[in-house]
C-alpha cells in the first residue's frame, strides 16, 4: 500500500470507514456540494489527502463516464487504503442513497397515484426544473467560454431535440471533435511524469468485467436473453459508459429509452423519480435504481411485482455503479500521467459543451410535464421562478428549495 506524504496525517482503517459510512448519509446537493464536503474533510480538516491528490483524483474522475463524486470517493479510499478502501469506500457511500430510493420507490409504487400525492409531486415538480436550471446556467458560466463551445451546446440541443439523435452518438462525435482539435492545436511542451509508466492492471480489469457482466449473464441464462432483466442490464450497462455530466446529461436517453420504447414506465413517474433523488443523499444517478423499479413493477412476469421490482432496482444499481470501482481500480495508477493530458482534456472540454447542450433537452423534457395543458400554469411558474431565485441568486441548497416547494404542495393538497 502507499506511504502517505509526510505532510498528511495518517487514516486510520475503522476510522476511514466510519467516515466514509457517515459520509453516505450527509452528501446532499449534487456533485458539487459532494465533492466540496469532500475536500474540506479529506484535505482540510483531516489531511488524509494534499491539496494535489486530491485535484488529481477530481480531474480523472471528471474525464471518467459515471457520477464524479462517487468515483472520487471510490479513489481517496484507494489512496488512502488500497483495494480494501476503495471497496468500503465506494459502497458505504452509495449504499444509503440505493436503500432510501428503493424505499421511495416503493411507497411510491403503493401510494404514488393518489390525489394528494399527485398534488404534492405537481408541486415540487416546478422546483426540479428550477434545479436543472440553475445547473444549466452554472455549467454554462464555467465551461461556454467561447463561440466554439456555444455552438457546440447549440448543435448537441439541436440534434438531440429536433433529430432524436441518440446520446451515445452525441458523446462519440464530442470526442472525435476534442480530439481533432488536439491535432491541430500549437503543439504543448511535453511533461515528464515523476514516475514511470505503470503496468496496465490486467488482472483488475478481467476481474471488475466480470463482477460487471455476471448479473446481467445470470439473469439471461434463466429468464432469457429477451427477458426483462437481461435488457435492464445490457441497457444500464450501455448508459454507464456514456454518462458523461451524470444524471442530468444521461436522463433524456434514458426517459426516451425507458419511457417512449420500452414502456417500463410513465413519463410522469420518471419526473418524480427525478424529484425524489433530488431530495436523497448521494449520485443523483441513483435515479436509474428508481426506473429499473418500476420497470420490474410493471412487467412483473414471471414473478411477482415486488420481487420483480426488486431484482430491476438491483440489476440497474450494479450496472451503474459498478464500473465505477472499475474505472477507478484499473485507471488509479495512470493518474498521474492522465489528469494533465493535454488531449484527454481537450476531449473533456469539448464533451462537457456537448453534455450542456444535453442538458438543456432535460430541461425541455421536464418543463413539458410542468406546464401542461392539465397543469396550473401560473402557480408552477412561480413556483419555478421563485425556486430558481432562491438557488442562483440565494445560494439555497437543494434539499432546502425542495423542502419548501413539497411544503408548499402539502398545503394544496390539505386544502
Amino acid at each position: 500500500m502507499r506511504q502517505p506524504c509526510q505532510d498528511k496525517a495518517v487514516s486510520d482503517w475503522k476510522e476511514a470507514r466510519r467516515f466514509f459510512a457517515r459520509l453516505g448519509w450527509i452528501s446532499f446537493g449534487g456533485p458539487a456540494g459532494q465533492i466540496a464536503i469532500l475536500r474540506e474533510e479529506l484535505v482540510e480538516r483531516r489531511r488524509w489527502m494534499t491539496p494535489h491528490e486530491f485535484s488529481a483524483g477530481l480531474n480523472f474522475s471528471m474525464l471518467l463516464p459515471g457520477p464524479e463524486a462517487h468515483q472520487l470517493v471510490i479513489y481517496a479510499g484507494w489512496k488512502l487504503h488500497g483495494l480494501r478502501g476503495a471497496i468500503a469506500a465506494g459502497a458505504l457511500f452509495v449504499l444509503p442513497a440505493l436503500l432510501l430510493v428503493w424505499l421511495a420507490a416503493a411507497l411510491y409504487a403503493a401510494y404514488g397515484q393518489l390525489p394528494a400525492v399527485q398534488t404534492l409531486f405537481g408541486t415540487v415538480r416546478p422546483a426540479v426544473l428550477a434545479i436543472i436550471l440553475a445547473a444549466l446556467v452554472r455549467m454554462a458560466r464555467h465551461h461556454l467560454d467561447g463561440p466554439r463551445a456555444w455552438l457546440l451546446a447549440g448543435a448537441a440541443f439541436a440534434a438531440i431535440y429536433f433529430f432524436q439523435v441518440p446520446f451515445p452518438w452525441i458523446v462519440l462525435a464530442a470526442v472525435g471533435l476534442g480530439a481533432a482539435k488536439h491535432l491541430t492545436a500549437p503543439p504543448a511542451p511535453a511533461a515528464t511524469p515523476a514516475t514511470p509508466r505503470p503496468p496496465v492492471p490486467w488482472r483488475t480489469l478481467g476481474l471488475g468485467l466480470l463482477a460487471w457482466f455476471a448479473p446481467v449473464v445470470l439473469a439471461g441464462l434463466v429468464f432469457g436473453w429477451d427477458s426483462l432483466l437481461a435488457s435492464l442490464g445490457f441497457f444500464f450497462s450501455k448508459v454507464a459508459v456514456v454518462t458523461f455530466g451524470g444524471a442530468y446529461a444521461v436522463l433524456p436517453y434514458v426517459a426516451d429509452h425507458a419511457v417512449n420504447q420500452a414502456g417500463w414506465l410513465s413519463s410522469a413517474a420518471m419526473k418524480d423519480g427525478l424529484a425524489l433523488a433530488e431530495t436523497l443523499p448521494g449520485p443523483l444517478v441513483k435515479v436509474l435504481s428508481f426506473a429499473g423499479f418500476f420497470a420490474g413493477w410493471n412487467n412483473p412476469a414471471p414473478l411477482s411485482p415486488w420481487i420483480m421490482a426488486a431484482l430491476g432496482a438491483f440489476l440497474a444499481s450494479w450496472v451503474t455503479f459498478v464500473p465505477s470501482f472499475l474505472f477507478i481500480l484499473a485507471g488509479g495508477p495512470f493518474v498521474e500521467l492522465l489528469a494533465e493530458n493535454p488531449r484527454a482534456r481537450m476531449i473533456l472540454d469539448t464533451i462537457t459543451a456537448a453534455v450542456i447542450g444535453v442538458i438543456a433537452t432535460l430541461a425541455a423534457w421536464f418543463a413539458t410535464g410542468v406546464f401542461g395543458p392539465d397543469q396550473p400554469s401560473v402557480l408552477h411558474a412561480v413556483i419555478a421562478g421563485v425556486s430558481l431565485w432562491l438557488l442562483v441568486g440565494r445560494q439555497w441548497s437543494i434539499p432546502s428549495v425542495v423542502g419548501l416547494a413539497a411544503a408548499a404542495g402539502l398545503l394544496r393538497a390539505v386544502w
